[in-house]
């Protein structure tokens, strides 16, 4: 699992920062102990990309998965599709503390709404 783990950190750092204007309260995630942000971008062709950006290191790489799995996509997959499965075979579901699994939750239901909103 520490392997796992810092990949999972190796990851966040990868991300693009986000600017502090994007840094905004309307883009900020409730439900997640650590300040997390989601930017959510609609695309012509129907597609959405995401960005995301936390003040703390395992979360951002928390965030990298989720922008893997959900970036890109049409709205109506977006909507769809089921995260949960997707963390259990990556193992980190079992590893994350009830409130890193609350705030990992928080994510994917803002990008679920987000997704639900550009498909309606």
């Amino acid at each position: 699992w520490e392997e796992r783990y810092r990949y999972v950190i190796d990851l966040g750092k990868d991300l693009a920062p986000l600017t502090d204007a994007e840094r905004s309260e309307t883009n900020k995630v409730r439900g997640c102990a650590s300040q997390v942000w989601l930017v959510t971008e609609p695309h012509a062709d129907g597609s959405v990309t995401f960005r995301g950006d936390s003040d703390a290191h395992i979360v951002s790489g928390l965030i990298a998965v989720v922008l893997r799995l959900y970036s890109g996509k049409a709205a109506a997959a977006i909507r769809d599709f089921d995260a949960k499965d997707a963390f259990d075979q990556l193992g980190l579901s079992g590893h994350l503390s009830a409130q890193r699994s609350n705030g990992l939750a928080s994510m994917v239901a803002r990008i679920r709404r987000d997704a639900e909103a550009l498909a309606a």
